[in-house]
């Protein structure tokens, strides 16, 4: 499924120079940005000033952005000290500390009991972990990463809060420390003759912050109205020159090579980079989804994200984020550039993809990963990123040592040349590249399973009869699409009805609350919205439990099928185009 690279796309991929990105990549990570920072600002400021000399037009704004910042944190054990980390919204435990008693929990599960003691456990701080850690009780936690401590967000909450979600921020302090200082610890525990008791400090500077939004945009020729949106942000934990440097300077070099080249655009490329990424919870990319809805709706035809680009033996490109409509496009191109075959992988509810609701398609979120291995810290990443080959974007991630050397000169230009591809294509290619014969056959996998564990529980007879219709219609839609050349105006509507129908899918794919909401940071599976026919089927025959049950998923099972019924009506008309 390579990707025909025509004389355009090998101009641009050509003019991508190494030692730009590098040049790029030094000047945005010379300071620490952390979110609504002076060193922030000039990052941003840095990046306006650089789109700003290749004439490209650009908006730098403020707005109020809910921000958390660790700022330090204390631990003793049996009067011994401890080397931690805190994290951004973790509770801050005021000048006297807590006191606790310690027990050791491996692994968080939902069934686990720790009330009123504060417990230690392994592996990265997640917001997930801390909530399975709350309902069992605890007063706080430790978790034992790898070598070194990685800096995590640890709230649940997306975007800026609400009356309602700010209810779902963490309630207790949460610590990390890395594995030597863990297993003192539990060496500790084995050896004391009854339960140990600690004390923790945590103090987190979390509050309402003017932070900054950089917006771009290169307008389209025949299109204008219409956009690609290529976005990604700039705050970072300490240096972050890979993360979010190097993304930084992709975002930078493709402007360049597009707008030195002089190659024209048929709908508009719109660069945005985000504050709040890593100490707001996506609140930068969150505000702008809210204030630009309608906009994204109407406009926004592809979301590509980047994050953590160009790592020091980062060879996995195989294994990025996509959806199933978008797999087969941007898979040619990392196909066609690197030769290795694209298998992709479904997005996690991260990496500031706060465009769902409004059903925008996305594509990526960072590009190439480290290859798995044994060791310790690849280990312990690999549970955060999944992947079959891939391990993460390097154990350096999220930590002190993120600094200009673990970049690699000839795989940030790589990684740059397929991004550059894509957007082009994305920006020029008459028919959008919209696989939604592939997106309708995942739903389709999912509506079967729910079926299959519903039983005669549920009636998922409409559901599964329309999911085969559209089955059919969009396999006609992708023969009809290859048939001849299409005029400007047919390309239009054409295009106008495959976004139309992603429209309807992605939100019934990834989203389980209202599409102009933000549902929390935690990872959905397909179809979200009968995730719960897990818990009918577990209910008692016949009991209370049950019936509340089926009301429930009921009424969502005829949100699924009305969007369905939606979707079959969009694509009937694209297929008597």
């Amino acid at each position: 499924m390579k990707a025909e690279l025509s004389a355009e796309h090998q101009r641009l991929i050509d003019a991508v120079s190494g030692d730009r990105l590098m040049d790029f990549t030094a000047n945005i990570a010379r300071e620490v940005r952390l979110s609504g920072s002076p060193e922030e600002l000039r990052a941003f400021e840095y990046a306006k000033g650089v789109l700003d000399d290749l004439g490209v037009e650009t908006k730098l704004s403020l707005h109020e952005g809910f921000i958390s910042l660790p700022v330090k944190a204390a631990l003793l054990i049996a009067d011994e000290k401890f080397s931690c980390i805190t994290h951004s919204m973790s509770v801050s435990t005021g000048n006297d500390g807590l006191d606790g008693e310690l027990v050791y929990i491996k692994e968080p599960n939902s069934t686990i009991q720790a009330t009123g003691k504060v417990v230690l456990t392994e592996g990265i701080a997640t917001p997930g972990a801390v909530h399975l850690l709350e309902n069992a009780g605890a007063v706080g936690a430790i978790f034992i990463n790898g070598n070194l401590t990685h800096e995590m967000t640890v709230s649940r909450v997306w975007g800026n809060p609400t009356p309602e979600t700010k209810k779902q921020f963490p309630t207790i302090p949460v610590v990390s420390i890395v594995q030597q200082e863990g297993d003192r610890i539990k060496d500790k525990m084995e050896q004391a003759a009854g339960p140990l008791d600690i004390w923790l400090k945590t103090v987190v500077d979390t509050g309402w912050r003017k932070i900054p939004t950089l917006v771009a945009e290169i307008k389209g020729v025949q299109e204008p109205e219409k956009f690609v949106l290529f976005s990604g942000h700039i705050d970072s934990w300490h240096y972050g020159a890979m993360d979010n440097g190097g993304a930084n300077a992709t975002m930078l070099e493709v402007a360049r090579v597009i707008k030195e080249q002089q190659i024209s655009l048929r709908r508009s490329l719109r660069i945005a980079f985000w504050s709040g990424h890593s100490h707001g919870r996506y609140a930068g990319s969150t505000y702008y989804c809210d204030t630009n809805w309608e906009d994204l709706h109407e406009n926004c035809m592809l979301h590509v994200y980047i994050d953590s680009v160009g790592g020091k033996g980062a060879t996995i490109l195989g294994e990025s984020n996509c959806m199933m409509e978008t797999k087969e496009f941007g898979g040619s191109f990392v196909e066609a550039l690197t030769g290795e075959e694209f298998i992709g992988k479904r997005f996690g509810r991260g990496g500031d993809q706060s465009f769902w609701g409004p059903g925008i398609p996305a594509l990526f979120m960072g590009l190439s990963e480290q290859p798995l291995s044994d060791d310790l810290a690849s280990q312990t990443l690999v549970k955060l990123f999944g992947g079959t080959k891939s391990g993460g974007f390097g154990w350096w991630w999220h930590t002190t040592e993120d600094t200009l050397d673990k970049l690699d000169k000839d795989h940030l230009k790589r990684d740059c040349q397929v991004y550059t591809a894509v957007l082009y294509d994305a920006c020029t290619r008459k028919i959008l590249p919209l696989n939604q014969e592939a997106a309708v056959k995942e739903l389709k996998e999912a509506l079967s399973g729910y079926a299959k564990l519903a039983g005669e529980r549920l009636d998922m007879t409409v559901a599964l009869q329309r999911i085969n219709q559209l089955e059919v219609l969009t396999e006609k839609i992708r023969a009809t699409l290859q048939q001849r050349e299409w005029t400007d105006q047919e390309a239009k509507k054409i295009n106008s009805r495959l976004l139309a129908i992603s429209h309807q899918l992605i939100p019934l794919n990834y989203v389980s609350g209202d599409i102009h909401d933000h549902d929390l940071a935690m990872n959905q599976p397909p179809l979200p919205l009968l995730k719960d026919i897990a818990a009918l089927a577990a209910a008692p025959p016949d009991s209370g439990e049950e019936k509340e049950w089926k009301t429930l998923l009921k009424r969502r099972l005829n949100k699924v099928d009305y969007h369905l019924l939606l979707s079959i009506r969009i694509a009937e008309e694209l297929v008597r185009t």
